[in-house]
């Protein structure tokens, strides 16, 4: 992929090591639509919690602790260092490494030297030890403003020998310090902060604080929604708040179709263009699920509000808790696709859940439609990451890129395995007719072991009756 072409932030690279089932993940290549498959318990779950967790901890008051591994109120909870750490080994080093493509280039001037430093996406790589108590330490971390896949520039810390002490590292870039002693540097801020001294000290690192905006502003873009959602409701409420999301468990689903207000949403340029809640009422009607929808107000100036469906076109109107479970749990999904802002993350975790096959199919095809969605004219670019256990949802996906309606290379799909070592990940060689080249053994079952043994019976019991047994 050309990073600098890509103006877009988007995460093209994931790489770890020694995180739960995880010795060594290798690079991940992540697309426009990144899909996780596997069995259950194999490790694909930890694969999004990993950016979970760096999202929590760049969001946690704590500027001190390295990770913020979590509670029952967090994104996601993962207990502590030693349960995170693959092997529960402490011995070894926790390594996290991501890239990504920015929005707009970054660009650095040495202010003594007028020398300029330019690029287009940014690797992130972070390695941490056991400290006291078995808290994580950070042992280093790294930026590399990469022009074109090369870096341009690589700046970082080192931990020092003796202790809670760094140096600065820096790399086609030369720092220089002020005049005085040359002091080190104190711990950094959560993972992958400069401690106010890093500029203090130098006459020419200012602009280290833009790396670490690129970072967060990168982790403040990631959205979850997990597989566990709200059960419906007879009454939601809404005074005007504009969530920024629909939640971990979809709760605000309802609300974010009303904050959508007069924002409007097509596939392409010179489409019909929709609101949210007519997109909404529209994806429902094409999984088969509803004939119509609407959000109800209980009267002019209040904060209550009914969801109403029909299930089919001469039945009546009816609340959406007087149908079938499903539809309550992939509402929140297609919202989610649409309401986040523009150039969004969304990690979703097993939409499929409480769904009829076919449904699931069609979930493929709302994740085609959302990687190429438009507002007011302008693409969205969002992207996704989803884990999934549903072979009618790749099923879709195979058939969509024979079809040319996503291009292969805007869909990378993975199958996660366990073996001896660990958790191992395949990323599916997927030609452009859509078949998959290298079908892992036991992907999704035996199906044709089952057809065989099946026969096998068919044919056992018949001759049984035919010899009167």
């Amino acid at each position: 992929m050309d990073l600098e072409g890509a103006s877009r932030t988007m995460i093209t690279q994931l790489h770890c090591k020694n995180f739960k089932v995880w010795r060594d993940t290798g690079a991940i290549r992540l697309a426009p639509l990144t899909v996780l498959f596997g069995s259950n318990s194999a490790g694909k779950t930890s694969i999004p919690q990993l950016l979970l967790l760096l999202k929590q901890t760049a969001e946690s008051p704590d500027r001190h602790r390295a990770l913020q591994f979590g509670d029952s109120r967090s994104l996601v909870d993962l207990g502590s260092y030693d349960e995170a750490i693959h092997n529960h080994d402490v011995s070894q080093q926790l390594e996290i490494a991501l890239t990504w493509t920015l929005d707009d280039a970054l660009q650095v001037r040495d202010p003594l030297t007028e020398a300029p430093y330019d690029g287009g996406a940014i690797e992130f790589a972070v390695a941490f030890s056991a400290g006291k108590q078995h808290q994580p330490l950070v042992e280093s971390f790294t930026y590399r403003l990469l022009n074109r896949a090369e870096a341009a520039l690589t700046v970082g810390m080192d931990r020092q020998e003796n202790g809670d002490r760094y140096k600065l590292s820096a790399e086609s870039y030369k720092p220089v310090r002020q005049p005085g002693r040359p002091w080190p540097l104190s711990q950094p801020g959560r993972f992958y902060g400069f401690p106010n001294e890093a500029t203090a000290y130098y006459q020419n690192m200012d602009f280290l604080s833009d790396l670490e905006l690129r970072l967060e502003y990168l982790l403040r873009s990631v959205y979850y929604v997990g597989p566990l959602r709200e059960h419906p409701k007879r009454l939601y409420f809404w005074s005007g708040e504009v969530p920024d999301h629909v939640g971990v468990r979809g709760d605000r689903a309802i609300e974010a179709i009303l904050a959508a207000g007069d924002r409007r949403f097509n596939f392409g340029p010179k489409q019909w263009t929709s609101s949210l809640g007519e997109l909404v009422a529209a994806r429902l009607r094409a999984m088969g699920l509803i004939h119509g929808f609407e959000v109800r107000s209980l009267g002019e100036h209040r904060k209550e509000y009914e969801v109403w469906v029909q299930t089919g076109r001469r039945l009546p109107m009816v609340k959406l808790t007087d149908v079938g479970f499903g539809i309550s749990q992939v509402l929140p999904v297609i919202v989610e696709c649409f309401y986040v802002p523009r150039r969004s993350i969304v990690i979703f975790e097993q939409p499929e859940i409480h769904l009829h096959p076919s449904v699931q199919a069609e979930l493929a095809d709302l994740f085609v439609d959302a990687i190429r969605a438009r507002e007011r004219g302008v693409a969205r670019e969002c992207q996704f990451i989803v884990e999934s256990h549903s072979e009618h949802f790749l099923r879709r996906l195979q058939r969509r890129i024979a079809e040319e309606a996503i291009d292969r290379d805007a869909a990378a799909l993975y199958f996660v395995d366990t073996e001896r070592d660990g958790a191992v990940i395949h990323e599916l060689d997927v030609d452009a007719y859509g078949n998959i080249l290298n079908w892992p053994e036991g992907f999704f079952g035996d199906e044709m072991g089952d057809m065989v043994a099946r026969s096998e019976a068919q044919a056992r019991r018949m001759q049984q009756a035919s010899n009167g047994g």
